[in-house]
């Protein structure tokens, strides 16, 4: 696919003297900035007006309701308006398929393993066709992204832009061993996260530090390493486990989704993919992660450039893309528009059934 146009609408200073999202705020600026960044999308894309467009594509949610709903309602308008399709996209599934675009879709191939994590989830998914995903590993309490939003608070750092960023700098300056935190669930096998105690690690770590160290940048910059570090310790081991099960025999067809093809693709997608450490710890985890048994290609990481990690309307464009390419038909008239509705195929977590085959797993590989 080819970007001809795009605009985008950053509402990140307007909430910075917050410390976070105020909703009334948001709605409100969704409504001024709605026609103008339409407007600038089909100028960009050299477009007289929307008469000139295949469809008119929105996310439906997840999300904040009453900004979703400004979005919606717009779109829908604009589609009846111009007699376009309107295509109603699930915001968790086009982060997923933005690798497919960034990638080229011959490069990403379905089924792949997706590890989605933003400011409000963190999941593993093992995607199968356009609409089908597995969930197969969630958050069991906090997003990553959210633990790096407090973390980033805690250490009185700007977050009006998402803290993620703020703190990602500041580690740089670090040392990531220099405070001793907890890797959360290391001896838990399975797929889920779990962020909260982690969180309260790095708080009492804060907390209990002498007055003059606290107050110093070099402490500052220990923790927001030493947290990172942690953190993305734990996205690993999770990783590590789901990479194998699905290189397992008959492994990822247990998930309740239709696997065809093995799996040797590593997606990552959301606003905290476009940590640089983050890319760079998991690009060697790919490269060293071959099939069972020491044989086999590592697997191929794909992840969206950075600006396209972050939410953006590129990629719900190309979500209606795949979603048209794929037969699914969409019209304006009449449909209702259902917020936080999901499109595709959701299957339990499969952790209860999972542990003790893990355990074998890796015990034949002799890693526990």
């Amino acid at each position: 696919g080819t970007i001809l146009g795009e605009a985008l609408a950053s509402q990140a200073a307007l909430h910075e003297d917050w410390g976070g999202v105020v909703p009334g705020l948001a709605r409100d600026a969704h409504v001024e900035a709605l026609d103008r960044v339409v407007s600038e999308a089909l100028r960009r894309a050299n477009m007289s007006s929307a008469d000139e467009v295949d469809a008119v594509a929105v996310t439906v949610g997840p999300g904040l309701e009453i900004c979703l709903r400004v979005g919606c309602e717009g779109a829908k308008e604009l589609a009846l308006r111009h007699d376009k399709p309107f295509v109603g996209i699930h915001h968790l599934e086009a982060h997923v398929l933005m690798a497919r675009l960034a990638a080229g879709p011959a490069s990403v191939p379905f089924p792949f393993l997706t590890l989605l994590t933003s400011g409000g989830h963190c999941q593993l998914l093992l995607c199968t066709g356009v609409g089908k995903h597995a969930v197969i590993g969630s958050t069991l309490d906090d997003a990553l992204g959210e633990a790096f939003d407090k973390v980033a608070r805690l250490l009185g750092l700007p977050i009006g832009g998402g803290g993620g960023p703020a703190l990602e700098a500041l580690a740089r300056t670090g040392d990531p061993n220099a405070i001793k935190l907890p890797v959360p669930m290391r001896n838990k096998k399975n797929f889920d996260f779990s962020f909260a105690g982690l969180k309260t690690a790095v708080r009492l770590a804060v907390e209990r530090a002498p007055e003059d160290v606290r107050s110093s940048s070099s402490f500052h910059a220990d923790v927001a390493a030493s947290f990172q570090h942690a953190a993305f310790s734990h996205l690993e081991q999770r990783l590590r486990y789901a990479m194998a099960y699905c290189a397992a025999p008959q492994g990822a067809g247990e998930q309740g989704a239709e696997v065809q093809g093995t799996v040797r693709t590593l997606v990552v997608s959301g606003g905290v993919a476009a940590n640089q450490e983050l890319r760079t710890r998991l690009q060697a985890l790919c490269d060293s992660t071959a099939a069972p048994g020491g044989s086999g290609e590592p697997w191929q990481l794909v992840v969206p450039p950075p600006r396209l990690c972050t939410d953006n309307g590129v990629m719900v464009a190309w979500a209606a893309v795949e979603q048209m390419r794929s037969g699914q038909s969409h019209e304006a008239e009449g449909q209702e528009v259902r917020i936080g509705r999901y499109v595709g195929v959701v299957s339990p977590s499969i952790n209860q059934s999972v542990s003790q085959r893990l355990t074998a797993l890796m015990r034949r590989r002799g890693r526990v």
